[in-house]
Formats: structure tokens, sequence, C-alpha cells
């Protein structure tokens, strides 16, 4: 990095919190340097009370971007001055760019999550999929998969402030979409367990299993899944989740972290910062090898 690092450097951002678990600075710094940009990724801790002020300096410092992440995806709208039509109707943004002072909004996570499954050759068109969480990530990953034709989605959350974007959510994918969506609470565990037992896909969306709460899963009942299922964790840190290891136990085939949707997703950023096509299988390689 200090042999890359000069007077013409450019800087792209992760702003989250907690972000120092991030395997992004690595995917990216890395990516850089094996094409020869001239580029740096660093992660910034930034709360949702200090985001204003990140966002301020992105255009302070001429930063080429920054990518977003939990808690602050929903939160940076208002900050930006432009909105992909994609992350407009999902309504949560985690990739922004910077063209001259110009802040557009873009979302690539849904798109990550779709493709990270085409790559394990694993197709859920056609199917039904069951969806805890409706924040950022679960919003991308609910609107895309809708569009990109899973039949229905069953939304599970908790009443607690991301209800009414749950609600949303299924509105949106109902009325823009043809698929189906029902929002579910995920307080009745009876219903989570029965809309869980006839879907090809279980995805957990939310932080639960990830730093402070890794021993934690929405799921510990491993007579809920079926071999033939897929079981996909968009956590990935740790590597292998407490809901992973319920599936594993349960003989689920397919079961997954969120390395390669975090893969997938950060390749369409890079290309939206660099306008060149992020070496995928190099970084894969580098990244799905350390322990």
């Amino acid at each position: 990095m200090s042999e890359r690092i000069d007077g013409h450097t450019i800087l792209i951002g992760l702003m989250a919190y907690p972000i120092r678990h991030s395997m992004s600075p690595t995917m990216h710094n890395n990516a850089f340097a094996k094409l020869g940009l001239n580029y740096a990724y660093l992660a910034f801790d930034v709360t949702s009370d200090r985001l204003p002020k990140a966002i301020d300096a992105i255009r302070t410092l001429d930063m080429r971007g920054s990518n977003i992440s939990m808690p602050n995806k929903q939160k940076v709208i208002p900050l930006l001055d432009k909105l992909d039509p994609a992350a407009k109707m999902i309504g949560a943004v985690n990739t922004v760019v910077n063209d001259n002072g110009i802040l557009t909004g873009y979302t690539t996570d849904g798109t990550g999550f779709m493709k990270a499954l085409d790559d394990e050759d694993l197709n859920i068109r056609g199917q039904k999929m069951t969806l805890a969480g409706a924040g950022g990530a679960g919003t991308a990953i609910a609107i895309q998969a809708a569009l990109d034709g899973v039949k229905e989605i069953s939304i599970f959350n908790t009443k607690d402030r991301s209800w009414e974007n749950a609600k949303r959510n299924v509105d949106v994918i109902n009325e823009k979409t043809k698929a189906h969506a029902t929002l579910h609470s995920l307080e009745d565990q009876a219903d989570f367990k029965n809309e869980i037992a006839d879907s090809a896909i279980y995805c957990d969306s939310t932080g639960v299993g990830m730093k402070p709460l890794e021993d934690k899963t929405l799921v510990s009942d491993p007579t809920w899944f079926r071999p033939d299922m897929i079981v996909f964790d968009t956590v990935y840190s740790p590597r292998t989740t407490k809901l992973m290891e319920v599936a594993q136990e349960a003989g689920v085939k397919h079961v997954f972290n969120g390395l390669g949707m975090m893969l997938e997703q950060g390749a369409e950023a890079f290309k939206l910062w660099t306008g060149k096509e992020m070496p995928v299988d190099y970084i894969r390689q580098l990244l799905f090898s350390e322990e």
C-alpha cells in the first residue's frame, strides 16, 4: 500500500458502525493493486449522528465516493443529490459516487445477493423465499429478488422502527413487480416455522449472528430446515454463524455466509467508481482462502 499511495491517490470510504470487522478494505485495495489503479479504500466508524458531516467530507475532500452500511443505508438518502432508479425504488443506498461534487446514491446489495447464488449455480427464480429483516440489505434483497423473478416472498420483522419499512417493501413488491409479498411478525414463531417449511431459501438479513450477537440466531431448531433448501446468512464475520451451524446440523446442503454477496456487491460498486471490472476470481480466491 505504501508504494502505491502518493499525491494523486484517490480516496474511497466505507461509512458504518460498527465497521472494523469489514472485509471490504481488503477486497477493494487488493483489486486496485491488481489492476494498478491509484485508489485507496478506508473504513470509517460513522454513527448516524455523524453521518451528515461524513457525507459533507466526501465533497470537501474530493473523495471518489463511499460504501454505506448499517445503520446508515436509509438515513443517507436525504443527504445526497441524486438517486439511481433502483436505489429510489428500494429506498436504501450502499454506494455513493461523487461526480464533481454531485453525490449519487446506488444500491448493489440486491444484485450482489442474486449473483452470489448464481455463482453457486443456484436459481431461486419462480420459487418462494422467506426473508428475515427489512433494513437496508433486507430491502435490497427483497425487491431485487422480486424484480429478478422470485415468485413469493415472506418477510419477517420485529415490530420496531423498521416495521413501517417492511410494510413499504411489501407494497412496492406487490405493486411494481410480478412477485407476491407478505409481511409477518417475528414474534409469531409458529408462523415463522411454517413459512420457512415450504420455502426454497431462508435468508437472514439482520445483524443477528454478528458481534455483539455472534452467539445468537433467529432459528435455533434444526428441524425447521430441510436438507434440500438453501440457508443464507448475510453476516460474514464470523465466517460460520450460529444460524449456519443450525442449518449444518439439519443437513442442509447449501449453507452460505455473506462473503459471496459482499464480493459481488463490491464488484458492482468497484465498477461504478473506477469504470473497470473487478478481478472477481482473484479476489474470491483471496477472500475465501483466508481463515
